[in-house]
C-alpha cells in the first residue's frame, strides 16, 4: 500500500493509483505486446522469486521510488516472442531487453498520474536480473502497491513503490 502521506501529496486515492496502474499495464500489454491480461486486485507482497525475471526502472525527482514487473522465465519468454515476431527459446539478452523495454513503458506511462503541477520525475535506465531462485525487495514492503496480472494459466506482478521528496 502506498504511503498516506505520498497519497495526500498526490492528492489521490491507493484506488485511484490502483485503477490507473492496471489501465496502464492493460494498455501496454495489448498495443505493445499483443497479449490480453486480466488483473487480481489482491494485495500481494511476494519477494522471494523462483525460476523468474525482473525488470525495474526507477523514478527520480519530486518523488522517488520504482516501478517493476516480475514474470516467470517461461512467460517472460512468451512476452518477448510476441514483442519480437519471432520464437524465443531461452532466457537470455532478448528477453531482458524485452522486459526492460516493458518496464520502460510502465514507468513512462505510470509517472504521468503524478507528475503534474511542476511536480518533475525522471525514469532510471531499466535493469533486469532472472535466475533461479532470488528475493527483491524495494523500499519498505508495506508502502509498496503490487498487482498480479494473468496471462493464460501464468501470473506476473508489477509492483510500484513511491516516496515523497517532503
Amino acid at each position: 500500500m502506498i504511503n498516506a502521506k505520498v497519497l495526500k501529496r498526490l492528492e489521490t486515492t491507493e484506488e485511484q493509483l490502483i485503477e490507473h496502474l492496471d489501465k496502464d499495464v492493460r494498455e501496454i500489454f495489448s498495443t505493445m505486446v499483443g497479449v490480453d491480461i486480466s488483473a487480481s486486485l489482491t494485495a500481494v507482497t511476494e519477494t522471494k522469486f523462483k525460476h523468474c525475471v525482473t525488470a525495474m526502472v526507477g523514478f527520480a525527482g519530486n518523488y522517488s521510488g520504482m516501478i517493476s514487473i516480475n514474470a516467470p522465465q517461461s512467460l517472460a519468454m512468451t512476452f518477448t516472442s510476441q514483442m519480437l515476431g519471432m520464437d524465443v527459446e531461452e532466457c537470455g539478452d532478448d528477453v531482458h531487453d524485452a522486459l526492460g523495454e516493458i518496464a520502460n513503458m510502465m514507468g513512462g506511462s505510470f509517472k504521468h498520474h503524478f507528475v503534474n503541477d511542476g511536480h518533475e520525475v525522471q525514469l532510471s535506465t531499466p535493469s533486469v536480473i532472472s535466475g533461479e531462485e532470488y528475493v527483491m525487495t524495494v523500499g519498505s514492503v508495506p508502502d509498496t502497491l503490487t498487482l498480479m496480472f494473468e496471462s493464460g494459466a501464468e501470473h506476473f506482478l508489477v509492483s510500484v513503490y513511491l516516496e515523497s521528496e517532503e
